[in-house]
Formats: structure tokens, C-alpha cells, sequence
């Protein structure tokens, strides 16, 4: 099968999964498996297809669950870092720290003017409102991510994506 339609098929995977897991363990403002799919697309995908999955996922959630712009806030930073971490490290542990600085830290300070703007009312909402909410998750997240890829490293189709989308780089 041509490279590029490998790419394109484990990306939709990547989507489908996200936009179905999400959900679990959703509580208001905390989205832990979505934080579990972006440091793992990071890993296996770099930084460009995690940050294409992170921005569809938050659109179909958006669309079809309700869900406001919070839902692209809080991935795209994470699954871009999450990316940039994996490559620069090669390993999961860069895509950890790049998903928790991305979505726990930046993604929850731009939350907040974007949903001034969603909302068009000023409140008393301060910069941090969102921030322990948004760490929380992805601290939750990486651990989940973690405790999955010491398993999924091993398995064949993980294999194989790391290979297309990464080359002959050794990822640990």
C-alpha cells in the first residue's frame, strides 16, 4: 500500500479513536483520554498528523457532542508539543512533557479568551480558571498513555506506524 495512503488510514484510525474515547472519563472541562490519544499520535505521528487529528476530533466534538471550543483549546497546543517532544526526544516521555505543557499549561490560558469570545460576555472568569482543570487531565492522560504504550510499542500495527510516519527512527 502507497506511504501516503498508510498515512492517511492510520490518521482517520487515530480520529475515530479519539472521538470515541473522549468521551469516557469526560468530566466538565477534563478530557484525560483525549490527552491519552494526543501523546500517543504524537508519538507514532509527529508533530504536523497529531495536530491534523487534534484539530478534527475537536471539530466532530464540537459538532456532534455539544462540546464547546474548549475541545480545540485544549488539544491542538498539547498535540502539536506532544508531537515536537516525541521528535526531539524520541520517546514518549518528550510527548508527555509537550502534551502537558501544550494542553495543560498554554491550551488553558488561551481557553479563557476564546470563551470570552464564545460566550461574548465578560465575566469574572480569571486567566487560570481553566488550568488545574486542564492539568489535571493530561497528568491523568499521561499515565493512562504511558501504562498503554509499554504495551503498544510491542505490537505490530504501532510498529509499522512509528515506520511510516517516522522512517527507521527508534522510538522508545
Amino acid at each position: 500500500m502507497n506511504s501516503k495512503v498508510r498515512k492517511i488510514t492510520y490518521l482517520a484510525m487515530m480520529i475515530a479513536l479519539d472521538v470515541v474515547l473522549s468521551p469516557i472519563l469526560r468530566i466538565e472541562g477534563m478530557a484525560p483520554m483525549s490527552s491519552v490519544i494526543n501523546i500517543l499520535a504524537g508519538v507514532l505521528m509527529g508533530p504536523l498528523y497529531a495536530t491534523v487529528m487534534a484539530v478534527c476530533c475537536g471539530i466532530i466534538r464540537m459538532l456532534l457532542m455539544g462540546i464547546p471550543p474548549l475541545a480545540l483549546t485544549g488539544a491542538v497546543f498539547g498535540a502539536l508539543l506532544a508531537g515536537v517532544g516525541a521528535r526531539l526526544t524520541r520517546n514518549i516521555y518528550g510527548s508527555i512533557i509537550g502534551e502537558i505543557i501544550g494542553t495543560g499549561i498554554i491550551g488553558s490560558l488561551v481557553s479563557y479568551p476564546v470563551m470570552v469570545l464564545f460566550t461574548g460576555t465578560k465575566t469574572d472568569l480569571y486567566w487560570l480558571l481553566y488550568t488545574p482543570r486542564f492539568l489535571g487531565a493530561t497528568l491523568m492522560g499521561a499515565v493512562a498513555a504511558w501504562l498503554i504504550w509499554q504495551q503498544a510499542k510491542k505490537i505490530s500495527l504501532f510498529k509499522d506506524m512509528m515506520q511510516v510516519f517516522n522512517g527507521k527512527r527508534v522510538i522508545r
